[in-house]
C-alpha cells in the first residue's frame, strides 16, 4: 500500500518506480505515442476545422513592446465591476470561515475574454494536480485544457474522435449522459458488460477477438471507473490493466470519465487511474481523462479538465474556440483565487471531507434499504460516487437467470404514484433492454427522507408482488 498525496491508500501495485543504474535511482523514461499515431482517430469533422484567424494569435500579443489592435475585446474600464469577494468554510475546521476577494488583474483577467484553454496560471495549477494525483508529469506527451464542465469536454472529445456511423465501446450500463451523444452520431453502441470490479475484461477480450472481418474496430471506449453512475461501482486494478492491454492490443483510445475520484471511500485502497496506470504501459497516450469540480467545488460553476494526448486536447480546443471561445473567465479566476489560498494540501483536505460526508450519506441509505427492502431487493455496496443501483426481486417466486422483469412502469408509473421519484434502469442501457434495476442517489436526502422513500417503495413493490 502507498498513501496518495491526499491522504487516501492507494494501491501500490503498477506504479512506476525508478530504474536503478549502477546502484543509482535514475526516472524512468516514458515514452509517449508520435503526433501522426492520432490521425486515424481524429474525426472528420476535426481535421476540417481550422485554427480561428484571431484566437490563434492570442499568445503573440504577450511578447514585450508589441501594441495589440488584434481582438475585439472591450475596454475592461467600462466593466462596472471593481471587486469581488467571497466567503468559504476552511477545509480544516469548518465552523471556521475564510474571505477571499478579487480585485486589479486577477479580476481584470476574470472579466475579460481568455484563452482557449483557460487562464494559464490555473492551467499551471491543475498540471501540479495531475502530478500529485496521478503521478504524470508534462513532457509525456499530454496537456490539459478546461471545459464548462467535464460534460462539455467529453462532447467535444467524442466529436474530435468519433464519425457518424462509428461503432464505440460503452461499458454497460453506462452513464446516461454520454447516450445521446452517441445516438446524435448514429453510432453502433457495442455494450461491454461491467460487474462490481468494472468492466468485464474477459467479455470485452471476446468482442474484439471476434469482431467481424473487413468491419472497422473502435476507436474509443467510454467508462466511469470509480463510483460509477449509474452502478457505483469502482473497476479493480487488475480489470484497469487488462483494458489497458487490450487498448494496446486493439488499438483503441479510453475516455476515462472520472467526476468521482475524489469522492473515494472504500476500506480497501483505491485503485490508480487509467491516466496513471498507463505509465507502465510501453508508451502513454490511450488515455483521455475527464475530471469536474462539480461534485468537490460546485456544480451551478460548470468546470472540469481533460487531460490527455496533445493532439486530441488541441483537437477539442479548435472546437470550443468555434463553439463557446472558452471557459467562463470569471469563474476560473474565482476558483484560482480558492485554489491558490488553499494550496494542494488544504484541496485534498477538503476532498478528503468530501469523502467522508458521502460515506455517511451511502451508510444511512444502506441501512435503510436493509431495514426495508431486505429480502425485497439485491444490491452491492459502493466505494465511491453517490448512487446505490439495486435490483428489485419483482416476483416472490423469481429464478435467478429467468426473465427478472423490468422496473420502468413499477419505478416511473407506481413508485412515483406512492410518493417516490428515483430512475428505472433501462435508461442507462443504449438498447434500453428490460432490467429489474433501479438507481437512486444518496447525496442529498436527510435520514428521515430516506428511510420514508425507501418504505413508501417497499410498499409499493409489495404490492407489485401479490404481497400487499
Amino acid at each position: 500500500m502507498a498513501t496518495h498525496s491526499d491522504g487516501i491508500l492507494v494501491s501500490a501495485s503498477g506504479v512506476s518506480t525508478p530504474v536503478e543504474t549502477n546502484g543509482h535511482a535514475v526516472e524512468k523514461v516514458v515514452k509517449s505515442l508520435p503526433t501522426d499515431f492520432y490521425t486515424e482517430f481524429l474525426s472528420d469533422a476535426a481535421k476540417a476545422r481550422k485554427p480561428s484567424p484571431i484566437r490563434a494569435l492570442f499568445p503573440l500579443e504577450n511578447k514585450p513592446g508589441v501594441i495589440s489592435l488584434l481582438a475585439g475585446k472591450p475596454n475592461d474600464a467600462m466593466f462596472p465591476f471593481t471587486s469581488l469577494s467571497f466567503n468559504i468554510t476552511s477545509p480544516t475546521d469548518p465552523s471556521q470561515e475564510q474571505s477571499i476577494s478579487l480585485s486589479g488583474k486577477d479580476l481584470s483577467a476574470g472579466l475579460q475574454y481568455g484563452p482557449t484553454g483557460g487562464l494559464p496560471r490555473l492551467l499551471k495549477w491543475f498540471i501540479g494536480l495531475q502530478s500529485l494525483s496521478h503521478g504524470r508529469k508534462l513532457g509525456e506527451g499530454w496537456s490539459l485544457t478546461m471545459g464548462s464542465g467535464s460534460q462539455d469536454l467529453i462532447y467535444k472529445a467524442v466529436n474530435a474522435l468519433v464519425n457518424p456511423g462509428d461503432t464505440v465501446l460503452v461499458e454497460s450500463p453506462v452513464y446516461a449522459g454520454v447516450i445521446p451523444m452517441f445516438q446524435t452520431l448514429h453510432c453502433e453502441q457495442i455494450e461491454v458488460e461491467t460487474d462490481v470490479n468494472g468492466v468485464c475484461s474477459h467479455l470485452l477480450r471476446d468482442i474484439l477477438e471476434n469482431w467481424p472481418v473487413g468491419k472497422p474496430k473502435p476507436k474509443v471506449l467510454y467508462t466511469v471507473p470509480y463510483g460509477c453512475n449509474p452502478t457505483g461501482m469502482t473497476a479493480t486494478l487488475e480489470r484497469r490493466k487488462e483494458v489497458l492491454q487490450l487498448a494496446r492490443q486493439h488499438n483503441f483510445l479510453i475516455l476515462e470519465d472520472d467526476p468521482y475520484f475524489y469522492l473515494y471511500f472504500g476500506k480497501a485502497a483505491r485503485p490508480l487511474s487509467y491516466f496513471q496506470l498507463e505509465l507502465d504501459e510501453p508508451e502513454v497516450g490511450r488515455v483521455i481523462r475527464f475530471d469536474s469540480f462539480s461534485k468537490i467545488l460546485s456544480a451551478g460553476m460548470r468546470l472540469g479538465f481533460a487531460s490527455g494526448p496533445k493532439p486530441i486536447i488541441d483537437a477539442m480546443d479548435l472546437h470550443t474556440a468555434m463553439a463557446n471561445l472558452q471557459a467562463s473567465s470569471l469563474i476560473q479566476a474565482i476558483t484560482l483565487a480558492l485554489v491558490e489560498e488553499w494550496g494542494y494540501n488544504n484541496f485534498f483536505a477538503h476532498t478528503r471531507a468530501v469523502a467522508d460526508f458521502y460515506r455517511e450519506k451511502r451508510d444511512v441509505f444502506e441501512s435503510a434499504l436493509n431495514a426495508h427492502l431486505g429480502g425485497l431487493a439485491e444490491w452491492c455496496t459502493p466505494e465511491a460516487g453517490m448512487f446505490f443501483w439495486f435490483k428489485l426481486l419483482l416476483s416472490p417466486n423469481q429464478t435467478l437467470g429467468v426473465d427478472e422483469g423490468d422496473s420502468e412502469d413499477l419505478i416511473r408509473t407506481k413508485a412515483y404514484e406512492g410518493g417516490v421519484l428515483a430512475l428505472p434502469g433501462t435508461v442507462f442501457l443504449p438498447n434500453g433492454r428490460k432490467t429489474a434495476f433501479v438507481r437512486a442517489s444518496f447525496s442529498l436526502c436527510t435520514e428521515e427522507q430516506v428511510n420514508e422513500a425507501l418504505k413508501r417503495l417497499r410498499a409499493v413493490l409489495l404490492k407489485e408482488r401479490g404481497e400487499a
